[in-house]
């Protein structure tokens, strides 16, 4: 591999640290200077197998429209470290994950599992929904209203709005929904102290892979119990169309109904709590842009797009090879694992005008954050209705609005936003 194509260490390190996204400006320096100096670079990393970096938005759409040459199955689909690898598929007989989601899939199988929920999703199917969105969004208005003008917007709105959603369709009782919050949390806040099992760092837990399997073995054994409910009886939702998916007339295994439950349940609100708190930290920030909002409120779905392409929640999925390609003059061999960088593609400086700017009018806005091609987001007409509908109801009412203290990140690499947001505002 030639010197040139191989990132510096330090650069490369910025690239995979949760605590790089955690501080708010190390990763995206750290794409800012690869996507100038090296686009599509190779990463060295002790303890990791190979990787290249994919940073360029125009890259990272070539490989995701290419699911017959860069396959999300054959490796690990999140990075990880050759020792967490190697127990992984120890754990599981050599499989590299350790639940089996739409994610994980390739053709054949990722189609045939994709339609079986796809029409839950499609815009015509949701818009029943809406009244009864509209209510929870006003619920939460008025809980903002009760909380005399300050609140964290993170922990008090974004993360139990869109939870109440998406488990009103999964058809999980409100009752368990703290049950569900904390397993996401633990889940994909693996990397964070205050999110994790275990409250420790990163590589300070005496077994952070099998703290993971653990919340993976919760909820199992949780939706285990929804799956032979429906089964026995099943009623209007989508728990009862998993636990009673076929796949080529056969019943799916309880470890992918398990799966597919377990993808619905947290990407389903995790990601959509994100871009919420994300889109009420941009306007701020940048006070024009929430008068702008308040004087014309046809731009809500602009400040919809806008705040998931600035939060970008899911920072990276890998893909591998399956056979030699080339790309800008530099030669991917068959079986070389890749990262689709996407908050680099979607503040890429040849697709987006000032992209570190918060802007609700960008048009068009060509993000990444729901990914492209075969894998597309499947609830991205869900997390677009809801948190227009929340717009809807929250911007009226709202007279002023500023930061009351410092917002945090979490500390993750893979699928992570704000998780504090002190504010501070007045409502009608």
């Amino acid at each position: 591999m030639p010197a040139r194509h191989t990132i510096p260490t330090d650069t490369a390190r910025a690239v995979v640290d949760p605590a790089a996204y955690a501080d708010g400006h190390t990763s995206r320096e750290a794409f800012t200077w690869l996507r100038a100096n090296n686009s599509l670079g190779r990463a060295e990393l002790e303890g990791h197998a190979p990787f290249w970096v994919v940073t360029k938005h125009a890259d990272i759409l070539e490989i995701s429209r290419q699911n017959d040459l860069f396959h999300s199955g054959d490796q690990s689909t999140t990075f990880t470290t050759l020792a967490g690898d190697a127990r992984v598929r120890q754990m599981t007989g050599g499989s590299p994950h350790l639940v089996r989601t739409l994610v994980q899939m390739d053709a054949p199988d990722h189609p045939k599992y994709r339609l079986m929920t796809q029409s839950w999703f499609l815009p015509q199917n949701i818009r029943p929904l809406e009244e009864r969105i509209r209510h929870i969004a006003r619920q939460h208005v008025d809980r903002m209203a009760e909380m005399g003008g300050e609140c964290d917007f993170a922990t008090d709105i974004a993360l139990t709005y869109p939870l109440r959603v998406i488990m009103e369709v999964l058809g999980v009782p409100q009752e368990d929904e703290p049950r569900m919050l904390r397993l996401t949390q633990e889940l994909f806040g693996a990397a964070d102290p205050e999110l994790n099992r275990s409250g420790a760092a990163q590589g300070e837990s005496p077994d952070a892979m099998a703290e993971l399997q653990a919340v993976i073995a919760d909820f199992f054994m949780y939706f285990k119990g929804i799956t032979d409910a429906r089964k026995a009886s099943p009623k209007a939702d989508l728990a009862s169309v998993i636990a009673n998916g076929q796949i080529d007339g056969a019943p799916i295994s309880d470890f992918e109904a398990m799966s597919y439950y377990v993808i619905v349940a947290t990407a389903g609100h995790d990601t959509t709590s994100s871009s919420t708190a994300g889109a009420i930290w941009g306007l701020c920030e940048s006070p024009d842009q929430f008068a702008k909002l308040k004087a014309d409120p046809s731009l809500i779905p602009g400040l919809v797009d806008e705040s998931i392409r600035w939060t970008t929640p899911v920072k990276h999925f890998m893909r591998s090879a399956t056979q030699d390609y080339e790309m800008r003059g530099r030669k991917i061999e068959q079986g070389d694992w890749l990262w689709l960088a996407y908050p680099s593609g979607n503040r890429d400086e040849e697709v987006f005008e000032e992209p570190d700017a918060f802007r609700i009018e960008r048009s068009p806005n060509r993000h990444l954050a729901f990914g492209y091609g075969a894998h597309l987001c499947l609830g991205q007409h869900l997390a677009k209705m809801e948190m227009r509908i929340l717009w809807e109801e929250l911007i009226p009412r709202l007279k002023s609005l500023e930061l009351a203290g410092e917002p945090k990140l979490a500390v993750a690499s893979f699928v992570g936003g704000p998780k504090r947001l002190p504010i501070r505002y007045k409502l009608s």
